[in-house]
């Protein structure tokens, strides 16, 4: 619950600031007559949407559950990180698309001078986020905040690489090759698009893949591990187990086999077991759902 609250606050300023970001991103874009400043503004915008989609996701799961969902609302999160990724990645073709367009059109004139200082200044904004939200992410180990914070990152490549076009601008000017010089913006553009695609399509990919409960191969092996020295430490016939992450959320469910004989004695001694299974899972945080039944019929398993 608190960690949400963190989330969320954290989440604010990262909308008040690329609100921020958006405008500068627009005036400087149309003041330099630049496509790619113009893009940042836009993929600044697009990210405010995703950001306030993902301030609502974390209130709804600070509730934990509800008569509905009752289960929580821990699946919302990677369907935002899903969804997210693929509008950016959208993005990014767009904007591949404009620069093939400017490049087919002969290029474009650009004011070099105020587009040197807006794209610094977007620069600087966008990687003291970046690193800023990251921190964050990391100690709150939450999936939405590195979305954002993987959303600041690219931007501020984004901001770094128009810097680099307007300093090359700077230095063609006057001299042979000055002739170049309309082409850069849409090279930028085109360069920004390119390296920047395959992140919001890998986070799109991976959020998927939880969506689908697709079981993650590290906590599906380590449940096999526990699981198989547990069965034979206690002489149990056998196991069954699944496994799925969702969000934050770790899902197991474990059922095991014993014999039509077997004393398990009172439910203090079967809780004990389940004691020993969820410590060696290091199950006991707020984050993994553990399920565990014994049977004897293995048409339960």
């Amino acid at each position: 619950m608190t960690s949400t609250r963190q989330e969320q606050r954290v989440l604010k300023l990262s909308i008040a600031a690329t609100v921020l970001v958006a405008a500068i991103g627009f005036f400087g874009g149309m003041l330099a007559r630049s496509q790619a400043i113009l893009f940042d503004g836009i993929y600044s915008l697009v990210d405010v949407a995703l950001t306030l989609v993902a301030l609502a996701v974390l209130r709804l799961m600070a509730r934990e559950q509800s008569p509905r969902f009752q289960y929580g609302f821990w699946h919302l999160e990677p369907m935002v990180e899903a969804l997210g990724g693929a509008i950016l990645s959208l993005a990014c073709i767009y904007a591949l698309a404009n620069a093939v367009i400017g490049f087919s059109d002969g290029g474009h004139e650009t004011r070099v001078g105020p587009g040197l200082i807006w794209a610094g200044l977007l620069a600087v904004v966008d990687l003291a986020m970046a690193i800023w939200i990251g921190r964050h992410a990391r100690r709150l180990q939450s999936g939405l905040l590195r979305l954002d914070a993987r959303a600041w990152l690219l931007t501020g490549l984004m901001s770094l690489a128009v810097v680099l076009s307007f300093v090359i601008a700077l230095a063609l000017h006057g001299g042979a090759h000055e002739h170049w010089i309309p082409y850069l913006d849409p090279l930028v553009l085109a360069c920004i698009a390119l390296a920047t695609l395959p992140v919001p399509l890998l986070g799109a990919w991976k959020a998927a893949r939880e969506v689908l409960q697709v079981a993650p191969s590290e906590l599906d092996q380590l449940v096999q591990q526990v699981m198989q020295a547990f069965v034979a430490r206690h002489h149990f016939e056998g196991f069954t187990s699944h496994v799925a992450k969702i969000g934050r959320m770790q899902f197991v469910e474990i059922h095991i086999l014993t014999r039509p004989d077997t004393q398990l004695g009172c439910i203090g001694d079967v809780d004990r077991l389940r004691d020993e299974i969820a410590s060696q899972l290091d199950a006991r945080s707020g984050r993994f759902w553990l399920t565990i039944d014994f049977t004897s019929d293995p048409a339960w398993t």
